[in-house]
């Protein structure tokens, strides 16, 4: 019997560290034998797909070999839920009944974390879709305030369905980089250092593919280099990998434009005044637009969408209201880096539509 599978096998046995450790530990054949396999495929550099059923410790299998193999590892989990288990239950308990020095860190996408510039900004406008966006957003400050991760998942006060989330957070598209008078202090950039230094990272398999494509397009990158690479609930990567290599164009990246640029105008451009009537417009366009599909959020094939009735003059007035829009933030860009994030945002918006619009084989189109 190799050394590899000798201590593998005395780690799960029924008096290894896990069994000692662990409440209601059991020793499973079929959870060593997984997990013998990833420690030979991570010994040897190879790829491995491995299922198991239901009570197999699947887990624990791959966890064991990921944390004495030595390198740097990446985690990668199906759902968020599942990312703050593995991170806050799952990987401690492990690590402490191995009694191995290693750090580990989480990393989720930049939604997830307050975003002080935004949060300024939304309690500087005060407008809320309702009474209790306005009690949450100070919740959200004094939790800002005091918090040491910024993720929004530990302050429980204000439900993940809220919709002041959308206004106290940042996109990829919104977000100010090294411009933002925050950056120092950005709770994304913070988590991205912690990634960076640790020994293991948990991620999700959403920001691991926005990561491999910032990395195609030239762009530094979010996740560390790693020696192993681990995906949990490996079968949703298709569909993961297929929405972020794919093109997508949706009404929301206008909507929030929209949205963005009114706060411009509210917080640092009042002088503007011709900005909030056009960003009124593109908001009734898009609206009036998404009212020529059956349902919200209708998929179709492309043939189909082309063929409902008014879609072309809706698609048509949107361009010109985002075409009106984008010529104001260029006059103002100057003023304000945010400003200038919103009239970049435009252009991009406008050549993305255009080229929808001109294409000769698109397959599908959500709205």
């Amino acid at each position: 019997m190799s050394d590899l599978s000798s201590d593998l096998q005395h780690v799960f046995s029924a008096q290894g560290p896990l069994a000692e450790t662990i409440p209601g530990y059991r020793s499973r054949v079929q959870q060593q034998e997984m997990a013998l396999a990833i420690a030979e495929a991570i010994k040897g550099n190879r790829q491995l797909v491995a299922e198991a059923g239901t009570g197999t410790g699947k887990t624990f299998a791959y966890l064991v070999p990921a944390l004495l193999s030595g390198g740097k590892v990446i985690i990668s989990t199906g759902t968020k839920t599942l990312q703050d288990q593995l991170y806050n239950r799952d990987l401690p308990a492990v690590r402490d009944a191995l009694k191995v020095p290693v750090t580990v860190a989480m990393l989720k996408g930049r939604s997830n974390y307050v975003c002080h510039f935004h949060l300024q900004r939304a309690m500087s406008e005060g407008k809320f879709f309702s009474r209790e966006d306005a009690t949450y957003v100070h919740k959200i400050q004094a939790f800002a305030e005091n918090s040491a991760t910024g993720d929004k998942s530990e302050l429980t006060a204000v439900p993940e369905s809220a919709t002041i989330w959308p206004a106290v957070t940042s996109t990829r598209d919104n977000c100010m980089g090294q411009e933002c008078a925050h950056y120092k202090e950005c709770f994304v950039m913070e988590a991205r250092k912690r990634a960076l230094a640790a020994d293991v990272v948990v991620v999700n398999h959403h920001l691991f593919f926005a990561d491999v494509m910032l990395r195609d397009e030239g762009v530094a990158e979010l996740l560390p280099s790693a020696n192993t690479v681990i995906f949990d609930e490996a079968h949703q990567l298709p569909a993961v990998a297929g929405a972020f290599f794919g093109e997508g164009y949706s009404t929301t990246q206008l909507m929030e434009l929209a949205r963005d640029a009114h706060t411009e105008y509210i917080t640092s451009i009042k002088d503007c005044t011709a900005l909030p009537e056009a960003t009124a417009a593109l908001e009734k366009a898009v609206r009036d637009f998404r009212l020529i599909f059956a349902y919200e959020g209708a998929r179709l094939p492309v043939q189909k969408a082309l063929a409902l009735r008014n879609f072309e003059s809706a698609y048509v007035l949107m361009q010109e209201k985002l075409a009106a829009l984008d010529a104001i933030l260029e006059t103002q860009a100057a003023r304000e880096p945010a400003v200038e994030n919103c009239w970049q945002r435009a252009q991009a918006l406008k050549v993305m539509l255009q080229r929808w619009l001109s294409a000769e084989d698109p397959n599908l189109v959500r709205w």
